[in-house]
This record gives C-alpha cells, structure tokens and sequence, in this order.
C-alpha cells in the first residue's frame, strides 16, 4: 500500500460485535488470563490500542516491531538503555535534540556509560567510535540546525562493527525519510509532534527489526513510561492524515525558507531543501521531502529576536512543534535551555537563532506575518 493509504487504514482493530471502522478504546488494565499465553497489560506495552498504533507505524517505517511510549524521551532513553550499559560507551551527534543530549551528559556517569559527541558527519561519528561503542546516536535533519548526516554510510559503520545504529526520525517523519530501509537498526520518535500532529498529545515510539524490539521491550517493563488506552486511540487517530498534514506543512516550509534566504534582516537560513544547503544534496538522496521544519538567524543589530517574535500576529511563539498550526521558538531559551551558553555556542545555536515549526495554514498568510514582523509594517 501506498503511505497515504497506510495511514488511513493499517493496523485499525476491527471489534467483530459492533463492526465500527475504528478501533474501539480498550480502558481494562486488567485482563482475564485463563487459557491466554500473552495477556494484554498496559506496562508489558502489548495492549489492543498500543497494537493497533505500533501496527501502523511499523508498516508506515518498514519495520517488524515496535514500542509506543508516553514521551519521546522515554522512547529515546529507554532504547539506549536497552542496549548500553556499564562499561559501554555510546557515540551521538552534537547537534541531538536538547534533551537527548542532556539525558547523555546528566545521566550517564553515574550509569557507567561513556559517550563521544561527534560532528554531523559520518566520518566524525567513525572517528568516534570505541571498542566499547555499542551505540550510535544520530538525528537528521537535527534539530534545531537541520544538518543532515549520511544515513546509510553510519549504517554501515554500524553494521560492519557490530554497533546498534539509532536515529531520531522526527523532524523527518516517514512521510519523508525511512531510515530502515537505509540500514539503520532503530526508529525512534518524538510522536507529541507530527505523529499527534494536534499539540495535543505527548508520546513517543521506537521501532526496529523484531528482535531490537523485544529487547527495548524487555527495558521498557523495567522503567515504564506506557502509554494509555485514550492516548493510543488519539494517536491512531491523528496518524490517519499524517500523509496529507506533512506533505501540506512541506510545501509551505519550502516556500518559507526560500524568502526568509532573500531577506535583508536575515543572515542565515537552515532547511535541507535549500541548494545552499551544506546537506542538501544528501537530503536529495534519502529524503523524498525536505520536511516542514527550519530554522533562521536573525541579524540582531537590524531586530532584536525578543522584538520580533512579540510583533508576530498569526505564528505563535511556543514550545514543542509538529502541529497543524505554525510556531516558533528561540532554542537558546527553550529545547536547549539545559545546555551551557558555551556549548550552545560551539554547535551553532545563538541567542539570536529560532526555530519555525510551518504548519498547514495558507503560506501567504505565514510569509505576510513574517514580513510584518521583520518590518515592523
């Protein structure tokens, strides 16, 4: 099947009493176990409603099994865990989302883990990897600077060395990236942004081979984080139009990033679909759409950030991203708040960067905001 049609109709539960086109919601945390060998339980993740979204979501990546979780970061966290532990070492991109990267720095040490932030780049990741490596961690585009790294070259470096490769598929989507079928091991994403796609939801999920997700399975009985029979029913429910939500957000992106690239009061603008782009053309080879995340710098001596996003009258100023509505955000105040001034600074993220979550509103309306608001018209 095509994705759109994925989307809408893989994985539904259909209840053979009633015949409803969708699933229904299964509120039990207790089941019968009689004469059953897999009873359903929230924490063992194997409940009706978390089926039913993981079904979808593993035909939507290619994969053969998976784990729906109440965050993104207990998703991210959790398959980390489940394959390092003390005496390992781990490798992740600088350029991780904030709390990826903090989970790293405070959590750790006193876990035994080593880690080595590298580059984007895979030949940076190659020169960080241990004997003890047995993790990498990559994210692309990144966010908030939307670098994009080789996927199928840290795939290799993964498989030839016996490494578990990891990639945070969010700002992507499978919409527009499938990382599976370029040789990376496990999906993990952020499902509060596009896979709710509402700004209303908080979940997350990892996605693999069968065998990789039992064993992130088997952690994740250890350290929580399901996710409820309601939740999982929005969640399916939202994944429906993911196709058509992403495709829209896309198209809209691209034409915002295009005249933010011609505007005086900008200095620099950061979307893989640029030509300008430094990943542009290997985002050209393994993605099939540029995504609807971007981010800019303004120049500050033309308008001070805080000014601009207080004359914005449509895009609203805001944490998180993925929605139908468009938002944006100062990263240095809110992702990566939890990281040093100074090492926000060595990878890039200025007080004066931030990040444009487009959304499906009509994009002149967006792109007359955004002039306003630079202009001060």
């Amino acid at each position: 099947m095509h994705k759109e049609t994925i989307c809408v109709q893989s994985g539904t539960y259909h209840d053979a009493v009633t015949r409803g086109v969708n699933t229904p919601i299964f509120t039990s945390s207790a089941y019968e176990y009689l004469d059953r060998e897999d009873v359903p339980y929230p924490r063992y993740f194997n409940t009706p409603n978390q089926g039913a979204v993981i079904h979808k979501l593993c035909e939507l990546e290619g994969a053969e099994g998976g784990v729906l979780f109440s965050s993104g970061m207990a998703a991210m966290s959790t398959t980390i865990l489940a394959f390092a532990g003390a005496g390992d070492h781990v490798v992740m991109l600088d350029a991780l989302y904030g709390g990826t990267h903090a989970f790293a720095t405070d959590m750790f040490g006193r876990l035994g883990i080593g880690y080595s932030f590298a580059y984007t780049s895979a030949d940076a990741v190659a020169s960080a990897v241990t004997p003890a490596t047995k993790v990498i961690v990559i994210e692309s585009p990144t966010n908030p600077l939307l670098g994009v790294i080789d996927i199928q070259r840290v795939a290799r470096i993964g498989k030839e060395r016996g490494i578990v490769t990891v990639i945070d598929n969010t700002f992507a989507t499978p919409v527009n990236q499938r990382p599976i079928a370029l040789g990376i091991n496990v999906v993990v994403h952020s499902g509060t942004k596009y896979l709710g796609g509402h700004s209303d939801l908080c979940c997350g999920v990892a996605v693999s081979s069968g065998l990789h997700a039992e064993r992130i399975r088997h952690a994740a009985r250890h350290l929580g984080g399901s996710l409820n029979a309601s939740t999982c029913y929005l969640l399916e429910r939202s994944l429906k139009t993911l196709a058509i939500r992403v495709e829209r957000q896309t198209q809209n992106a691209a034409r915002i990033a295009v005249y933010l690239a011609g505007h005086e009061a900008i200095r620099n603008v950061n979307y893989p679909g640029l030509p300008q782009s430094g990943g542009h053309e290997i985002a050209r080879i393994q993605m099939t759409g540029f995504g609807a995340m971007l981010s800019f710098e303004l120049d500050d001596k033309r308008i001070a950030p805080a000014l601009f996003l207080r004359r914005l009258k449509l895009i609203r100023p805001a944490v998180s991203l993925g929605g139908v509505e468009t938002t944006i955000c100062a990263p240095a105040e809110t992702s990566h708040v939890k990281i040093s001034r100074e090492e926000r600074h060595r990878i890039g993220i200025t007080d004066a960067l931030l990040r444009l979550s487009v959304g499906i509103e009509n994009v002149d309306d967006l792109l007359a905001d955004l002039s306003q608001a630079m202009d001060g018209k």
